[in-house]
Protein backbone atom coordinates (compact mmCIF):
# COMPACT_ATOMS: atom_id res chain seq x y z
CA UNK A 1 0.00 0.00 0.00
CA UNK A 2 0.96 3.33 -1.08
CA UNK A 3 2.48 5.72 2.35
CA UNK A 4 0.01 8.90 2.37
CA UNK A 5 2.60 11.85 2.33
CA UNK A 6 0.31 14.99 2.58
CA UNK A 7 -1.31 14.88 6.00
CA UNK A 8 1.35 16.23 7.62
CA UNK A 9 1.52 19.34 10.07
CA UNK A 10 5.24 19.09 11.50
CA UNK A 11 7.05 17.18 8.01
CA UNK A 12 7.45 17.54 4.28
CA UNK A 13 7.41 14.87 2.69
CA UNK A 14 7.43 13.32 -1.54
CA UNK A 15 8.68 10.38 -3.53
CA UNK A 16 10.65 10.34 -6.28
CA UNK A 17 11.34 7.23 -8.12
CA UNK A 18 11.86 4.54 -5.14
CA UNK A 19 13.39 6.83 -2.39
CA UNK A 20 10.95 9.30 -0.28
CA UNK A 21 11.92 12.39 0.68
CA UNK A 22 11.52 13.78 4.34
CA UNK A 23 12.16 17.18 5.58
CA UNK A 24 11.49 18.07 9.48
CA UNK A 25 9.40 21.46 8.87
CA UNK A 26 8.99 23.26 12.29
CA UNK A 27 11.77 26.35 10.91
CA UNK A 28 10.41 28.46 13.66
CA UNK A 29 11.43 26.51 16.10
CA UNK A 30 14.48 25.30 14.08
CA UNK A 31 12.23 21.75 13.65
CA UNK A 32 12.49 21.33 17.28
CA UNK A 33 10.42 18.17 17.99
CA UNK A 34 6.86 18.28 20.15
CA UNK A 35 4.32 15.86 20.20
CA UNK A 36 2.99 16.38 17.00
CA UNK A 37 6.28 15.92 15.36
CA UNK A 38 7.12 12.57 17.75
CA UNK A 39 3.70 11.07 16.18
CA UNK A 40 3.93 12.17 12.48
CA UNK A 41 8.26 11.11 12.38
CA UNK A 42 7.22 7.51 13.78
CA UNK A 43 3.50 7.09 11.83
CA UNK A 44 5.90 7.64 9.02
CA UNK A 45 8.41 5.05 9.43
CA UNK A 46 6.04 2.36 10.81
CA UNK A 47 3.94 3.08 7.48
CA UNK A 48 7.43 3.27 5.21
CA UNK A 49 8.11 -0.58 6.44
CA UNK A 50 5.32 -2.21 4.06
CA UNK A 51 5.55 0.11 1.32
CA UNK A 52 7.02 -1.93 -1.26
CA UNK A 53 7.58 0.58 -3.78
CA UNK A 54 10.39 2.32 -1.34
CA UNK A 55 13.64 1.14 -1.33
CA UNK A 56 15.23 3.99 0.50
CA UNK A 57 14.94 7.37 2.79
CA UNK A 58 16.15 10.48 2.83
CA UNK A 59 16.53 12.69 5.81
CA UNK A 60 16.46 16.55 6.37
CA UNK A 61 14.85 19.97 7.02
CA UNK A 62 13.78 22.70 5.50
CA UNK A 63 15.55 25.45 5.51
CA UNK A 64 19.55 26.15 6.17
CA UNK A 65 19.42 27.33 9.95
CA UNK A 66 18.97 23.70 11.59
CA UNK A 67 18.59 19.94 10.97
CA UNK A 68 17.20 19.71 14.32
CA UNK A 69 16.96 21.32 18.03
CA UNK A 70 15.95 18.54 19.90
CA UNK A 71 12.92 18.49 22.20
CA UNK A 72 10.66 21.71 22.20
CA UNK A 73 10.71 23.08 25.37
CA UNK A 74 7.28 24.37 25.30
CA UNK A 75 6.20 20.14 24.73
CA UNK A 76 3.59 19.33 26.96
CA UNK A 77 3.12 14.97 26.33
CA UNK A 78 -0.74 15.59 27.19
CA UNK A 79 -3.43 17.82 27.37
CA UNK A 80 -3.33 19.56 30.70
CA UNK A 81 0.28 17.66 31.98
CA UNK A 82 3.33 18.61 32.70
CA UNK A 83 6.36 18.94 30.81
CA UNK A 84 8.49 16.22 32.40
CA UNK A 85 7.43 13.31 34.36
CA UNK A 86 10.91 12.01 36.35
CA UNK A 87 9.38 9.01 38.40
CA UNK A 88 11.78 6.06 36.75
CA UNK A 89 8.63 3.85 36.75
CA UNK A 90 6.67 5.63 34.08
CA UNK A 91 8.77 7.98 32.27
CA UNK A 92 8.16 8.21 29.05
CA UNK A 93 11.25 9.09 26.49
CA UNK A 94 9.76 11.28 23.85
CA UNK A 95 12.32 10.48 21.79
CA UNK A 96 11.79 6.88 21.41
CA UNK A 97 9.45 7.44 18.79
CA UNK A 98 11.44 9.53 16.71
CA UNK A 99 14.43 6.49 15.33
CA UNK A 100 13.71 4.38 12.10
CA UNK A 101 15.50 1.68 13.78
CA UNK A 102 12.81 2.25 17.38
CA UNK A 103 10.04 2.07 14.60
CA UNK A 104 11.65 -1.21 13.07
CA UNK A 105 12.07 0.52 9.65
CA UNK A 106 15.00 -1.61 8.11
CA UNK A 107 15.10 0.36 4.79
CA UNK A 108 18.31 2.66 4.47
CA UNK A 109 18.02 6.36 5.99
CA UNK A 110 20.29 8.41 4.23
CA UNK A 111 20.46 11.76 6.65
CA UNK A 112 21.61 14.98 4.75
CA UNK A 113 21.99 17.96 7.83
CA UNK A 114 21.86 21.31 6.33
CA UNK A 115 22.84 23.62 9.85
CA UNK A 116 22.88 23.05 13.43
CA UNK A 117 21.62 19.69 15.17
CA UNK A 118 21.98 19.47 19.12
CA UNK A 119 20.61 17.66 21.59
CA UNK A 120 17.55 15.43 20.65
CA UNK A 121 18.72 15.60 17.29
CA UNK A 122 21.33 12.62 18.02
CA UNK A 123 17.79 10.42 18.31
CA UNK A 124 17.69 10.79 14.74
CA UNK A 125 21.14 10.89 13.61
CA UNK A 126 22.19 7.27 16.27
CA UNK A 127 19.49 5.74 14.12
CA UNK A 128 20.44 6.58 10.46
CA UNK A 129 22.66 5.07 8.11
CA UNK A 130 24.37 7.39 6.26
CA UNK A 131 24.78 10.85 7.38
CA UNK A 132 26.36 13.60 5.01
CA UNK A 133 26.44 17.32 6.51
CA UNK A 134 26.47 21.24 4.38
CA UNK A 135 30.13 22.26 5.65
CA UNK A 136 28.50 25.15 7.82
CA UNK A 137 26.63 22.23 10.01
CA UNK A 138 27.19 22.01 13.56
CA UNK A 139 26.87 19.38 16.11
CA UNK A 140 26.66 19.48 19.75
CA UNK A 141 24.87 18.86 23.03
CA UNK A 142 23.61 21.27 24.86
CA UNK A 143 22.12 19.52 28.18
CA UNK A 144 24.37 19.77 31.17
CA UNK A 145 24.11 23.81 30.17
CA UNK A 146 20.53 23.57 31.02
CA UNK A 147 20.24 21.54 34.14
CA UNK A 148 19.53 18.33 32.62
CA UNK A 149 21.77 14.90 31.96
CA UNK A 150 22.66 13.74 28.76
CA UNK A 151 21.85 10.54 28.46
CA UNK A 152 20.54 8.76 25.74
CA UNK A 153 21.71 10.89 23.21
CA UNK A 154 25.40 10.18 23.35
CA UNK A 155 24.25 6.23 24.63
CA UNK A 156 23.25 6.34 20.85
CA UNK A 157 26.43 7.91 19.69
CA UNK A 158 28.61 5.50 21.33
CA UNK A 159 26.53 2.73 19.72
CA UNK A 160 27.42 4.42 16.74
CA UNK A 161 31.01 4.33 16.85
CA UNK A 162 31.83 7.79 17.51
CA UNK A 163 35.16 7.87 19.67
CA UNK A 164 34.56 8.35 23.11
CA UNK A 165 36.74 10.76 24.22
CA UNK A 166 34.66 12.96 22.10
CA UNK A 167 30.99 12.11 22.82
CA UNK A 168 32.62 12.80 26.79
CA UNK A 169 33.89 16.22 25.84
CA UNK A 170 30.55 17.09 23.46
CA UNK A 171 28.62 16.20 26.76
CA UNK A 172 30.04 17.92 29.48
CA UNK A 173 30.72 21.21 27.74
CA UNK A 174 27.15 21.58 26.64
CA UNK A 175 25.89 24.76 25.19
CA UNK A 176 29.85 25.85 25.00
CA UNK A 177 31.68 24.30 21.94
CA UNK A 178 30.15 22.96 18.46
CA UNK A 179 31.63 20.75 16.63
CA UNK A 180 32.42 21.71 12.91
CA UNK A 181 31.20 19.37 9.77
CA UNK A 182 34.73 18.80 9.48
CA UNK A 183 35.54 18.08 12.55
CA UNK A 184 32.39 15.31 12.48
CA UNK A 185 33.80 14.21 9.51
CA UNK A 186 37.24 13.23 11.29
CA UNK A 187 35.78 11.43 14.03
CA UNK A 188 33.21 9.39 11.83
CA UNK A 189 30.25 10.67 12.97
CA UNK A 190 29.45 11.87 9.06
CA UNK A 191 30.72 10.09 6.26
CA UNK A 192 30.66 13.26 4.14
CA UNK A 193 31.24 17.33 3.93
CA UNK A 194 29.96 19.46 1.10
CA UNK A 195 29.18 23.01 0.66
CA UNK A 196 25.31 23.57 1.35
CA UNK A 197 24.34 24.18 -2.33
CA UNK A 198 25.37 20.57 -3.20
CA UNK A 199 24.02 18.94 -0.29
CA UNK A 200 21.00 17.47 -2.03
CA UNK A 201 22.21 15.75 -5.01
CA UNK A 202 24.83 14.15 -2.66
CA UNK A 203 22.53 12.59 -0.16
CA UNK A 204 20.13 11.78 -3.54
CA UNK A 205 22.90 10.33 -5.61
CA UNK A 206 23.58 7.93 -2.23
CA UNK A 207 19.82 7.11 -1.79
CA UNK A 208 19.18 6.35 -5.55
CA UNK A 209 22.19 4.11 -5.91
CA UNK A 210 21.59 2.34 -2.68
CA UNK A 211 17.46 1.90 -4.14
CA UNK A 212 18.76 0.60 -7.32
CA UNK A 213 19.80 -2.66 -5.34
CA UNK A 214 17.37 -5.33 -5.35
CA UNK A 215 15.67 -4.32 -1.89
CA UNK A 216 15.66 -7.89 -0.02
CA UNK A 217 19.62 -7.65 0.38
CA UNK A 218 20.06 -4.33 0.83
CA UNK A 219 17.39 -5.00 3.97
CA UNK A 220 19.34 -7.75 5.28
CA UNK A 221 22.90 -6.47 4.77
CA UNK A 222 21.74 -3.60 6.79
CA UNK A 223 20.10 -5.65 9.70
CA UNK A 224 23.19 -8.15 9.64
CA UNK A 225 25.56 -4.59 10.23
CA UNK A 226 23.04 -3.02 13.25
CA UNK A 227 23.13 -6.84 15.14
CA UNK A 228 26.87 -7.18 14.35
CA UNK A 229 27.13 -3.98 16.95
CA UNK A 230 25.68 -5.31 19.51
CA UNK A 231 26.65 -8.55 19.52
CA UNK A 232 29.63 -10.10 20.27
CA UNK A 233 31.63 -11.82 16.85
CA UNK A 234 30.75 -15.23 17.10
CA UNK A 235 26.96 -14.52 18.33
CA UNK A 236 27.09 -11.87 14.85
CA UNK A 237 28.54 -14.58 12.75
CA UNK A 238 26.09 -17.46 13.96
CA UNK A 239 23.72 -15.32 13.14
CA UNK A 240 24.62 -14.57 9.85
CA UNK A 241 23.47 -17.32 8.24
CA UNK A 242 19.82 -16.55 9.13
CA UNK A 243 20.22 -12.98 7.27
CA UNK A 244 21.85 -14.38 4.57
CA UNK A 245 19.08 -16.49 4.16
CA UNK A 246 16.34 -13.91 4.43
CA UNK A 247 17.68 -11.51 2.22
CA UNK A 248 18.62 -14.27 -0.39
CA UNK A 249 15.69 -15.10 -3.07
CA UNK A 250 15.54 -15.77 -6.91
CA UNK A 251 14.22 -12.62 -7.46
CA UNK A 252 16.70 -11.08 -6.31
CA UNK A 253 19.73 -13.21 -7.45
CA UNK A 254 18.08 -13.30 -10.61
CA UNK A 255 17.61 -9.44 -11.09
CA UNK A 256 21.36 -9.18 -9.57
CA UNK A 257 21.88 -11.43 -12.63
CA UNK A 258 20.29 -9.27 -15.61
CA UNK A 259 22.56 -6.19 -14.23
CA UNK A 260 25.80 -8.43 -14.48
CA UNK A 261 25.05 -10.10 -17.60
CA UNK A 262 24.27 -6.20 -19.06
CA UNK A 263 27.57 -5.68 -19.23
CA UNK A 264 27.11 -2.39 -18.02
CA UNK A 265 29.86 -1.39 -15.66
CA UNK A 266 29.02 1.21 -13.02
CA UNK A 267 30.76 4.14 -12.79
CA UNK A 268 31.80 4.79 -9.22
CA UNK A 269 32.69 8.47 -7.42
CA UNK A 270 35.89 8.78 -5.54
CA UNK A 271 35.17 9.81 -1.77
Amino acid sequence: MATDLTSFETLRAEQRDAVVWVWLDRPDRYHAFNKVMCDEVSGLWRSLRTDDSVRSVVLSATGDKAFCTGIDRDFVPAEGGVAYDFSPFTYDDPGDLLGPKANDLWKPVVCAVNGMACGGAFYLLGEVDVIVAADHATFFDPHVTYGMPAVYEPLLMLHRGVPFGEILRMSLLGNHERLSAARALEIGLVSEVCPAAELEERAGWIADTIASAPAGPVQATLRTLWAGRELSRRQALDLGNTFLNLGMSEESLAEGQATFAAGTRAKPRIR
